[in-house]
């Protein structure tokens, strides 16, 4: 394998020890890189190591310390680091399992591949990544990576395994904090209804290639406009309107309804209210004949 392995040691279970390597899954995506300059001289700004009140120094010179009170150090080697004895250095005890949906999403910080050492290791990782598979189960343990040990989980990753590592309790802040002002209300039935067809209209298959960083291409075009502009400022076009934050029912309902390609209803129709029968006028008692009189 052409890739440098990130760590080598072995994965230990009960008695059962698995010679292994892991690889990084992902790699830094592309990116705009900007340098600082001079603006007058248009030279590149560089950064020295200096020490307070002796300036420049050697790099031989510089060691690792650590402050115990206000300007006081203890001072280490980067051998004396290395030479630090911690077990999860060289194995990967898994020491608990757990169902997959146990571990939030919070939690999990970056992937490596884990595949066999050599041949020797093959048998007794494909039971591991088969026992795992069939249970459906995550195996938990601790390992020790390039200055700190982590929390990792390992699952089967179709012919090999995938390691990710996680972030301890106190790294991950609680929701309640952030989700608690938001009102538990329950949504309009209709809206809920219109909200599903959409999101069923738009499902398919995750494909990451679909996906690209578009502020990576803008700022391209930026550059290549600011090169031909021979140094004259350039400022995008802003948009006209900023957009409106939060909106009632009817414009949710109408957005929802323009998303899934209805036609606005110019107006809702409400069920005709039955008239209501006028009472018939009534007739006037007829007036009584004055009496005739006798003669």
């Amino acid at each position: 394998m052409a890739a440098r392995a990130y760590w080598q040691g072995q994965i230990r279970l009960a008695l059962v020890s698995i010679p292994v390597e892991i690889y990084s899954a992902t790699r830094s995506g592309s990116a705009v890189q900007f340098r600082q300059i001079h603006e007058p001289t248009g030279q590149p700004i560089h950064y020295e190591k200096v020490a307070t009140g002796v300036g420049p120094v050697d790099l031989d010179d510089i060691m690792k310390g650590y402050e115990i009170s206000k300007g006081e150090y203890v001072l280490l080697d980067q051998d004396e680091i290395d030479a630090v004895k911690l077990e999860s250095k060289k194995t990967l005890e898994l020491t608990q399992f757990v169902d997959a949906s146990d571990i939030d999403v919070l939690y999990y910080e970056k992937p490596y591949f884990v595949v066999p050492a050599d041949d020797l290791a093959e048998e007794a990782f494909i039971v591991l990544r088969e026992a795992l598979r069939r249970t459906k189960k995550v195996g938990l343990g601790q390992l020790a990576m390039r200055g700190r040990e982590y929390v990792v989980s390992l699952k089967p990753c179709g012919r090999g395994l995938v390691l990710e590592t996680l972030r301890y309790a106190d790294e991950v802040h609680k929701a309640q904090g952030y989700f608690r002002d938001i009102p538990d209300d329950k949504p309009d039935p209709e809206l809920l209804d219109l909200a599903e067809a959409l999101i069923d209209r738009k499902t398919g298959p995750f494909d990451p290639s679909e996906f690209h960083d578009r502020y990576v291409d803008a700022l391209k075009g930026l550059i290549e406009k600011k090169r031909k502009a021979k140094g004259r400022k350039i400022i995008e076009d802003k948009e006209d309107g900023e957009p409106r934050k939060g909106s009632n029912v009817v414009d949710l309902m109408a957005a929802l309804r323009k998303s899934m390609g209805d036609k606005p209803a110019t107006a809702r129709a409400t069920p005709d209210k039955p008239a209501t029968k006028k009472a018939p006028a009534r007739k006037a008692p007829a007036k009584k004949a004055p009496a005739k009189k006798r003669a």
